[in-house]
């Protein structure tokens, strides 16, 4: 692990706002024994507000902590694929998630791929997942199939991240009823705040209908400019609002997210002492500090 991943002055919090002390958030010890993974998607319904970045970039922290990663790709535009050096579009139907999705005997641990992080795995999605919502409507418990996909791997893996779709279509609701826990990146912008309001009444609809141990685990500030008034008054406003349930960590604009997908890697290899990689990496000590996974 790199010794940067222990620098937190770079790092944006909601605690310097508050003319708080940040917490010092301590790397965890190395786990004894590896399974029963955590299943955190990654869900906003509101596109452009981080949850690839975010799922990509806390999956490579926390691998850099020893755990067992898994990333699945569940939107049709394969972001989080591409973001990881995969054209996914070039893949075929049997070798992406749709596939594991759709045909119970299919083998998951030959369509799932390594990726260039130690620890850290990758299923993959292009457009044909789109198919598939389509497919799920006349289909019988249509809310379960990831839950079902994701049961022969979660012994292996210690987490899960979904990257979802910006929709609460069946995707989605899929996603949620296979859940331990949500993480929702909010956009430090004035809309998202009444986005995430709608989000919450849907939140509560699926733990009521679906999957009664849902728990949402943290709202995670993104996009966060320091140098805009506007940027620190949505992120009061987000505290405000929902001051229990907001992670500590704020991820900050910087030009090194978007360069990252180009080069289809993590901040974390791209970059790995700049602001955004020690952003992510404290994200991850404070997500396991919290109980979200250990």
């Amino acid at each position: 692990m790199s010794v940067k991943s222990t620098f937190d002055s770079d790092v944006a919090t909601t605690a310097t706002l508050l003319k708080r002390k940040p917490k010092e958030w301590p790397i965890p010890a190395p786990l004894s024994d590896h399974g029963n993974a955590t299943i955190i998607p990654i869900v906003n319904q509101k596109g452009g507000v981080g949850k690839t970045t975010t799922t990509i970039n806390l999956g490579a922290a926390l691998a850099e902590l020893g755990r067992r990663v898994l990333l699945v790709d569940f939107d049709p535009q394969g972001a989080l694929s591409v973001g990881l050096g995969v054209n996914a579009h070039e893949l075929r139907l049997e070798e992406t998630v749709y596939q594991v999705l759709m045909d119970p005997q299919s083998d998951i641990e030959k369509i799932i791929l390594k990726t260039s992080v130690p620890g850290m795995d990758l299923l993959p999605a292009n457009k044909e997942l789109a198919t598939a919502e389509v497919t799920l409507v006349n289909e019988m418990g249509r809310e379960n199939f990831l839950k079902r996909t994701l049961e022969s791997v979660k012994d292996y893996y210690d987490v899960i991240l979904i990257d979802c779709q910006p929709t609460l279509g069946l995707l989605t609701l899929n996603a949620l009823t296979a859940a331990d826990g949500v993480i929702v990146p909010l956009q430090c912008e004035f809309f998202a705040l009444r986005g995430f309001a709608q989000l919450q009444e849907n939140l509560e609809k699926v733990r009521l209908n679906l999957n009664p141990n849902l728990k949402l685990i943290g709202i995670l500030a993104t996009m966060y400019d320091k140098k805009t008034l506007h940027s620190r008054e949505v992120l009061e406003r987000i505290l405000e609002a929902f001051p229990e349930s907001v992670f500590e960590t704020v991820i900050a604009q910087t030009v090194r997210f978007p360069e990252t997908t180009v080069a289809g890697e993590p901040i974390t290899t791209y970059a790995g002492s700049s602001g955004g990689a020690a952003s992510y990496r404290r994200l991850a000590r404070e997500l396991i500090a919290i109980g979200g996974t250990r």
